[in-house]
């Protein structure tokens, strides 16, 4: 097998929330392997300056300013990359936030600012890209999951339920959409050595530390570009048969 099925030459993707963190990453991985990419945040300058790193680099790259939670936002995210580029190949649906509370004080504020971005907003990019890869030959989506939809993690119950949403949601659509030629998986990253947005400190202490450790096989974080080559596998042509798959990306947590 020809090593060029590895390659994005030719692509055109969109990441989003690749202002910053694992999303920045991702997008600047993708352009690496020669995609042509529209990186994306609520966060005009965020997304602008992964842009702007890509194109120094010598790579093709738009930002659009985009909230996930609007349907209508998605969908001229999509028409915005195709009037760009000509087409959309692959979602690459990052996007998400984590909120930790205990389970007896979480609030439904913060179980629908959860659902809205992390469920709602990849299903409302997903439709969207969908819809322009039907009028193509097809295409990818790969979302970003979490291990915390395999195994339950304390203070973080709105996160927990939101990513074994996304995990459902990936499978469900990975079948409906399989007849189209769209493929749709996810990975799921266990503890990096990246924290998200508004997760700073919730798992820095040095006894959680030791204890992520612990029950980590591989007795370590992972490094985000650990994380990159997998997205990429996924939105490759390496992967024309694979769909519906979630993939843990965790050192071995989830093999305990």
């Amino acid at each position: 097998m020809s090593l060029a099925r590895f390659s994005l030459d030719g692509k055109v993707a969109v990441v989003t929330g690749s202002g910053r963190g694992l999303g920045r990453a991702i997008a600047k991985g993708m352009a690496e392997a020669g995609a042509a990419v529209v990186t994306t945040s609520r966060h005009g300058e965020e997304a602008e300056s992964a842009a702007v790193e890509i194109r120094a680099a010598g790579g093709k790259a738009l930002s659009v300013v985009t909230d996930v939670a609007d349907p209508a936002a998605c969908k001229a995210l999509v028409a915005r990359a195709v009037q760009e580029f000509g087409r959309l190949d692959i979602m690459a649906c990052n996007a998400g936030i984590i909120l930790t509370n205990p389970a007896d004080r979480a609030t439904r504020a913060e179980l629908e600012q959860t659902l809205s971005i992390n469920v709602g907003g990849a299903l409302y990019c997903a439709q969207a890209a969908a819809q322009q890869m039907e009028k193509q030959d097809g295409g990818s989506i790969v979302v970003t999951s979490s291990n915390a939809s395999l195994v339950a993690f304390p203070d973080l119950l709105t996160y927990n339920i939101s990513k074994g949403g996304v995990d459902q949601m990936v499978k469900t659509l990975a079948v409906e959409w399989a007849p189209r030629n769209i493929r749709v998986n996810a990975f799921n990253p266990g503890y990096l050595e990246h924290s998200m947005s508004r997760s700073e400190g919730y798992d820095r202490d040095p006894e959680t530390e030791a204890a992520i450790l612990r029950m980590t096989p591989m007795g370590r974080r992972g490094r985000v570009e650990e994380v990159v080559g997998v997205a990429i596998f996924l939105a490759s042509d390496a992967a024309s048969f694979i769909t519906g798959t979630v993939l843990p990306v965790d050192g071995g947590w989830c093999a305990l």
